[in-house]
């Protein structure tokens, strides 16, 4: 017996393009992940600083993990069970017309295509499938701290200080050091969210999210002619923004036709379904309010109901909320009703997270891949993978554990109490802007045993948490009045993270109930854009809700106030020691 659509359950897929990884997810009118799958995704490192991806692979792996949230593997892959491998949960019998909706976040990475679409080179050696500049290549460092020194009013808007980590100075780089090869073909720049839904629906409009983030566009006044011809770039004026967009559209709203028969085919889904404008992956987690007008009854990740849980900001406007997004690098998101200027931190922008609200983007540049880094350089990660693996545990929740068992007679916290470290290995971003700084560690005995690594990592997740509290103060001293904050991302999985957070800004710390919050975001825009809601409003306020709340333990506070302390003349010891070498 057949039935008729309307009966049938409707689902909206969310794409998350992270650092390392592509992951999709199949989630229901609720908000509830029903299956979510995940692909590795390249990432090549030719010279020191320069990190490059391919725009082939990357739409390549989009593709196979839709394919799997829906049960619909690829031709080749159905005799096998390698497409079940990538998969966490499955839902049998899901047909294409229950699959409403496409929304797509990703890195703020620069792909660059020539007149054809096909791939061009980034780099001397000419690779063209290797056409994506990473957000985290600081090779533009040096054109960054030249459009700096402009002064240019569109500084404003990016705390006073333009970031490598944008596109305009590696649109310079591009021109002053590949000239013939790339800038002259080049004939299309798009940041990566925008150059996904490009390739599912063909529409060359540009998500004002990443537009406004990303490339100093206004969403109030355009594209500023004098700033591009002030730095070298008045080509790109030419046919009114064409090769970095001249067509605009907020978060959410449906593209073109919707997916094109060929992206249709590639994903095992319906041509036609929509397909929305795409955030920025930190975006995606930050979303949430229920009305434009309304400060205090707002939905989402930072505007979760958060009624009945005792916290600081039940009553308060949604601006006392900080989002914070945290995987290989971290996002703090605060919003406001009118423009506030932060010193270092990104901003403010309108519109380009929450409708009608002014945003603020401050962050780390290296948070899980400053992990990483930690612990598998360290001398006794062999051993760790090898009694974690024992455990049947990752290596995370194996040192988790570990801390514990050296912990016995006071708080495991105390344990760093000689131990220090400066978490800029990849320069800061915010409140310092400053790309030269470099990590620091101090207090490293000559032993290298699996404790010392343990405390290694305790002490790089309580200095990326003193980050976000140098990083909190300098908001709260521009204006933010920030009580609360809540957490999504790949680390927010992590409990010794979380706490260290809670613990060293004071301020309780609130999960959203389903942990891929960042996939469920990307979700709402194509619920968005399928018209089932009538606006991104009314999706967020039916598909996310608040999970746990962890609250900081107030005895630790004196210590912190002393390692935050110590954190901050680090700082001022690393610059001195940098003067003194530059006498």
């Amino acid at each position: 017996m057949s039935y008729p659509e309307l009966s049938l359950e409707h689902y909206y897929i969310g794409v998350d393009v992270g650092t390392a990884s592509v992951r999709a997810a199949l989630v229901s009118k609720e908000g509830l992940v029903k299956t979510t799958a995940k692909e590795p995704i390249h990432i090549w490192e030719p010279q020191t600083d320069h990190y490059v991806q391919s725009s082939t692979d990357i739409w390549a792996k989009c593709c196979s993990t839709i394919r799997t949230t829906h049960n619909d593997p690829p031709e080749h892959q159905r005799s096998t069970d390698h497409w079940m491998r990538n998969t966490d949960r499955v839902t049998e019998g899901v047909q294409k017309t229950q699959i409403r909706g496409i929304g797509f976040d990703a890195t703020c990475s620069l792909v660059v295509l020539e007149k054809q679409f096909q791939p061009l080179a980034v780099n001397k050696d000419g690779e063209n499938d290797k056409n994506i500049i990473m957000w985290m290549d600081h090779r533009a460092s040096e054109q960054a701290a030249w459009i700096t020194r402009t002064q240019h009013k569109v500084l404003q808007s990016v705390g006073g200080v333009m970031s490598p980590e944008m596109q305009p100075p590696k649109l310079l780089w591009l021109k002053e050091n590949l000239r013939h090869s790339c800038w002259e073909k080049a004939a299309h720049f798009f940041d990566l969210p925008d150059f996904l839904s490009w390739k599912a629906t063909g529409s060359l409009a540009r998500s004002l999210c990443t537009l406004i983030c990303k490339w100093t566009y206004s969403s109030e006044n355009g594209w500023d002619h004098s700033f591009w011809s002030a730095i070298g770039l008045e080509d790109l004026l030419v046919d009114n923004y064409f090769k970095i967009g001249r067509d605009t559209s907020c978060p959410g709203s449906p593209l073109g036709q919707g997916l094109t028969d060929q992206a249709a085919q590639e994903m095992g889904l319906e041509a036609g379904t929509a397909v929305a404008a795409s955030l920025i992956d930190a975006h995606a987690g930050g979303l949430g309010t229920k009305d434009e007008t309304d400060l205090y009854c707002t939905k989402g990740v930072i505007g979760a109901d958060v009624r009945g849980y005792n916290l600081p900001c039940e009553k308060q406007p949604i601006t006392s909320r900080l989002a914070l997004i945290c995987g290989t690098s971290s996002c703090h998101m605060g919003i406001s009703k009118q423009p506030v200027f932060v010193p270092g931190v990104w901003g403010p922008y309108y519109s380009a997270m929450v409708p009608a609200f002014w945003l603020n983007e401050a962050g780390q540049s290296a948070t899980g891949k400053l992990m990483d880094h930690m612990i598998k350089g360290h001398a006794a990660f062999p051993e760790l993978k090898e009694k974690a693996k024992e455990s049947g545990v990752n290596i995370y929740t194996y040192l988790n554990s570990h801390l514990h068992t050296m912990s016995v007679d006071a708080p495991l916290d105390v344990l760093t109490a000689h131990l220090h470290i400066w978490p800029d290995f990849h320069g800061n971003r915010s409140p310092l802007a400053d790309p030269t700084l470099k990590g620091m560690v101090v207090g490293l005995p000559l032993s290298q045993n699996l404790d010392d690594l343990a405390l290694l990592y305790l002490a790089t997740v309580q200095s990326i948490a003193l980050g976000t509290r140098h990083i909190l103060e300098t908001m709260q001293g521009a204006g933010y009045d920030i009580n609360t904050l809540f957490l999504c991302g790949g680390l927010s999985k992590n409990p010794l993270f979380i706490q260290a957070h809670a613990d060293i800004t004071g301020l309780p710390v609130v999960l959203p109930k389903e942990p891929e919050a960042v996939l469920v975001g990307a979700a709402i825009l194509g619920a968005c854009a399928s018209h089932d809601c009538s606006s991104l409003q009314e999706a967020m306020e039916k598909m996310t809700k608040v999970g746990n709340v962890v609250q900081p333990n107030i005895e630790l506070k004196s210590f912190y106030t002393k390692k935050y302390r110590v954190f901050l003349r680090l700082v001022d010891h690393q610059r001195e020691y940098n003067a003194l070498m530059h006498d």
